[in-house]
């Protein structure tokens, strides 16, 4: 298959944690990354997140994902033990990223939803056939 034409770029690494506030500090440190303590709820994911940063900016940051309650998306994720989630990749076009993942016959769980966290901008969420769960995040809101 040819190679996709759509600036990728990796956002960030999504990391199921049973407690942001339990937790951040201590992710920061050894990453050696900056937490700002901003927690932000997302209703439509049944979660909370929060950003870690990199010292150079344009660098992938770190996203520290909380279930809502025990029927969150991700609380089976985290009653297996938690840790790295999923990858997020900024592109372009959402339509023209799941147009190619649909010809690589990955499977899309979650068509394009506005986010809580990136100010209305889309994601998308795609399992793909070597068992990696994948978040586009489209660089520029629709």
């Amino acid at each position: 298959m040819e190679a996709f034409e759509n600036e990728v770029r990796l956002h960030h690494a999504g990391f199921v944690v049973e407690s942001i506030g339990k937790s951040a500090a201590a992710f920061a440190e050894s990453l050696g990354m900056v937490w700002d303590q901003r927690i932000i709820h997302d209703p439509a994911q049944t979660v909370r997140v929060s950003f870690l940063y990199p010292g150079p900016p344009g660098n992938p940051t770190i996203e520290l994902v909380e279930p809502e309650g025990t029927e969150s998306a991700v609380a089976r994720f985290l009653r297996r033990g938690g840790g790295l989630h999923h990858l997020c990749y900024e592109v372009d076009s959402i339509e023209k990223q799941l147009e190619w993942t649909r010809a690589r016959r990955d499977l899309i769980i979650r068509a394009p939803t506005p986010a809580v966290a990136f100010e209305g901008r889309r994601i998308a969420w795609v399992y793909t056939k070597n068992k990696l769960l994948l978040e586009y995040l489209e660089r520029c809101r629709k």
